[in-house]
């Protein structure tokens, strides 16, 4: 069995790659020139130099293997250009799913993100059917996700390849070099830069039941069916506390309201055009703060046999990785 991933120097994407190893797969993989191989410099796996934006590059990468996980994504929640999320998320998806259609792959696992779906107003968990539209969706993240996924299902739907969709809610865990948004809040709450929080809430769930939740959507998904990979509904007040307690630290006791913050992020935002580097804190973060992001993985739980580990085991699993590389 020959398996290729893109993203794979990434979060999720190298934890996916250590799994298929260790399944028996062979697998190859998908990297820019200049990508950091750190994630993945110690596997025995085939690096394929391409790019999602170079469709001959990806018919070439993809020749000869059976199964795609395309797991990469452009994850920022603030970029200079936002043209380019577009590029890399929408195009980008759609130039691999013509290469693999293209080169016969017989089945496609599609990483998109609990961002496209829809929320409830009562704040309860939500899941694959709760209703929403682009409209619903907050900032060019959101967005370009959104239209991916879109164009992933009708492909399904007409019938012109074999995919599955999965929707990770918010992965934590080792690896996270970059680090991701959520890996960035945990690293610096572990550093004791986080004195106060907001009321909101995020779905954790360990990076490693994610990437079992991807093998298991090869092996039993539904064509064009999506499938919530989540974990454990935390509010933020309770993620902070559980760093504190994980870091011998006093957690944050200073509540913010949301109204406070989203003046300053537009300050933050445009210091940030000027300077080049990330905001202390976005615009589209604040309004997506505003809301608690809770949702069901029972659909996969059902149809997969998918299974998650308690949140607290995922965010002590990132601070001791954090620990490892010096950084707290």
């Amino acid at each position: 069995m020959k398996a290729f991933v893109t993203g794979a120097t990434g979060f999720v994407g190298s934890s996916l790659v250590r799994l298929l190893i260790r399944e028996g797969f062979q697998v190859g993989i998908l990297a820019r020139k200049n990508s950091s191989l750190a994630n993945v410099e110690d596997l025995n796996l085939s690096i394929h130099f391409g790019d999602l934006k170079d469709p001959r590059s990806l018919e070439e990468a993809l020749a000869g293997y059976d199964y795609l996980f395309h797991v990469a994504a452009d994850y920022r929640l603030w970029v200079p250009r936002p043209k380019e999320i577009y590029e890399n998320n929408v195009q980008g998806t759609k130039n691999i799913m013509n290469a693999a259609i293209k080169t016969g792959i017989r089945r496609v696992v599609y990483t998109s993100s609990v961002a496209t779906l829809g929320l409830r107003k009562d704040g309860t968990p939500a899941d694959e059917e709760t209703p929403v539209s682009l409209k619903d969706m907050i900032g060019h993240y959101k967005r370009s996700k959104f239209m991916a996924e879109e164009a992933v299902r009708n492909l399904a739907e007409l019938g012109k390849i074999d995919v599955v969709i999965v929707n990770p809610s918010t992965p934590v865990g080792p690896r996270d070099i970059k680090p991701t948004p959520t890996g960035r809040m945990i690293l610096e709450a572990a550093q004791g830069k986080m004195p106060a929080y907001v009321d909101t809430g995020l779905n954790i769930v360990h990076v490693d039941d994610v990437s079992m939740g991807h093998l298991l959507a090869l092996q039993k998904g539904r064509t064009g069916r999506r499938y919530i990979l989540g974990g454990e509904n935390m509010t933020l007040k309770e993620i902070l506390e559980t760093i504190a307690r994980l870091t011998n630290q006093r957690p944050p006791r200073i509540r913010l309201p949301h109204n406070l913050i989203l003046p300053l992020a537009y300050v933050f935002e445009a210091v940030s055009l000027i300077t080049g580097k990330e905001p202390l804190a976005t615009v589209d973060g604040v309004r997506l703060a505003k809301k608690r992001m809770f949702f069901s993985s029972k659909r996969a739980e059902r149809e997969l046999g998918y299974k998650h580990r308690p949140a607290r085991m995922a965010i002590e699993d990132a601070v001791e990785w954090y620990k490892e590389q010096g950084l707290i």
